[in-house]
């Protein structure tokens, strides 16, 4: 299936480019890098320079970029969970 904006959320987002746009932790905002793992609490990202970061999900806002140039803004409350899991999620708002 391919990956769109309406079902970025339901997808696999390893290897996506992303960007913390919003965060309650200042030093969080505006790191930006490829998505390399995922946990049910964490985007474990490698930035340009190399180095691996974790950042928690349920304090972050991201903009995720798609294969074709999309830039798509989540809400990383949503995707708070077993990755395997958010396949089986609703959601009435997205």
């Amino acid at each position: 299936m391919k990956i769109t904006p309406r079902n970025l959320i339901r997808h696999e987002i390893i290897g996506l480019d992303v960007e913390v746009i919003e965060s309650k932790n200042p030093s969080l905002k505006g790191l930006k890098g490829q998505v390399i793992y995922e946990t049910m609490k964490l985007l474990i990202i490698r930035d340009w320079s190399g180095k691996v970061k974790k950042i928690p999900k349920d304090v972050c806002i991201f903009n995720f970029k798609l294969p074709e140039g999309f830039i798509v803004r989540v809400d990383g409350k949503i995707l708070v969970g077993r990755p395997e899991d958010r396949v089986k999620k609703k959601l009435k708002y997205w």
